[in-house]
């Protein structure tokens, strides 16, 4: 691995970290526990659109890790992980395989990201009255998908000129 490319992933993550970070701060009135913004993810969709897809990868496995490490544990970690491989992993293929702008593959990337990490506290805790929170993780997904996708759209104007 090259320096470049060593420097763009350490400070894509760390951007994508700190943003992770600072979310902790703001007090959201969402209406389903734990449901945040998902700032990090502007990060990942940028590195989706402008680098190669496992860089990509590795900058959310890494801000994942990380943020485990500062502060969440194991199971914020599985849940993380849960969420984050399937977005990611939805977004490239919408990216690779649709027409979608941006806003729509953030959107669908932040529904998936919610029903993976509902799947996974089902398993976890062995009920299935979480799915209860199925139309509100959804309609929070699409809105948070839509700011996300909106904000990176609007760096990638800006950087990709």
């Amino acid at each position: 691995m090259n320096l470049h490319r060593m420097t763009r992933i350490a400070l894509l993550t760390t951007l994508s970290l700190c943003l992770f970070m600072l979310e902790a701060f703001l007090p959201l009135p969402l209406p389903v526990p734990g449901a945040k913004l998902g700032l990090a993810a502007i990060v990942t969709l940028i590195a989706l659109y402008l680098l190669p897809m496992h860089d990509a990868a590795l900058i959310l496995m890494l801000r994942i890790l990380l943020s485990s490490f500062f502060g969440g544990g194991i199971a914020p970690m599985l849940y993380s992980l849960a969420g984050g491989l399937t977005s990611f992993a939805g977004m490239a293929l919408l990216k690779h395989h649709t027409r979608l702008s941006i806003i729509g593959i953030s959107t669908a990337g932040a529904f998936l990201h919610n029903i993976a990490q509902l799947i996974a506290a089902v398993a976890v805790m062995q009920t299935t009255a979480l799915f209860t929170y199925v139309p509100l993780l959804g309609l929070v997904g699409i809105a948070t998908g839509i700011v996300i996708g909106s904000t990176a759209k609007a760096i990638l104007s800006k950087i990709t000129r």
